[in-house]
């Protein structure tokens, strides 16, 4: 892959919220992250991710299986759009739809995404949400935390770019730990994409 551009262009793919997108957006308008945010991709045409791009100047698009007509034409749709608006990185900010094999072979090494847990532990199928905080507290864990990953084609399998870690209390529920995932993943995924770009993480490495 060639070498991130000073200032890259960050593209994000969101099926609801999209709480990490809002925070990564704010970063770059701010300052505190030299990046440009350039597109929206939702396969959800009413979620709240696409109705905030719209109302913050963010170009949003909405493709799915069932607007592009198949699985093989949104892959096909998503990557032509990501390539349109010259992506460098792509995030993944709530995304619940498996990529396809156009956009993972067109942005190799250049996907992210970020899971509720320390992966390898707790990753992989019907391991979203607070199936995960309920399955950390189910196990007797003393600690959890948020992973930034590079995206392949099994659910959170790519090579692990940066952790962070969260205590678990005494009392925790599945809501108080996703709270405190969840603010920690707002932490991390900004000083995560500061440091790919100062270059101290090659993503071409892992």
């Amino acid at each position: 892959m060639a070498a991130l551009a000073a200032r890259p262009t960050i593209a994000f793919l969101a099926s609801h919220y999209g709480t990490n997108m809002r925070t990564i957006v704010a970063a770059c308008r701010d300052g505190r992250l030299r990046a440009t945010p350039v597109v929206l991709i939702s396969n959800n045409g009413d979620s709240a991710a696409i109705a905030w791009a719209k109302q913050n100047r963010l170009p949003a698009v909405h493709i799915s299986a069932r607007t592009a007509g198949s699985e093989a034409a949104a892959d096909a749709a998503i990557a032509a759009t990501l390539a349109q608006h010259g992506a460098d990185l792509v995030v993944l900010a709530g995304y619940m739809r498996k990529l396809g094999r156009e956009t993972l072979g067109a942005f190799a090494k250049r996907i992210l995404n970020v899971h509720p847990s320390l992966l390898p532990k707790f990753g992989g199928t019907g391991m979203y949400g607070h199936h995960v905080h309920e399955a950390v507290l189910k196990a007797g864990e003393a600690e959890t935390g948020a992973t930034i990953h590079l995206v392949d084609d099994e659910y959170d399998h790519g090579p692990v770019v940066a952790q962070a870690r969260v205590v678990v209390v005494a009392g925790d529920t599945p809501d108080t730990l996703a709270a405190r995932v969840q603010a920690k993943e707002q932490e991390l995924f900004p000083d995560t994409l500061k440091r790919i770009i100062a270059r101290e993480i090659n993503l071409d490495r892992l």
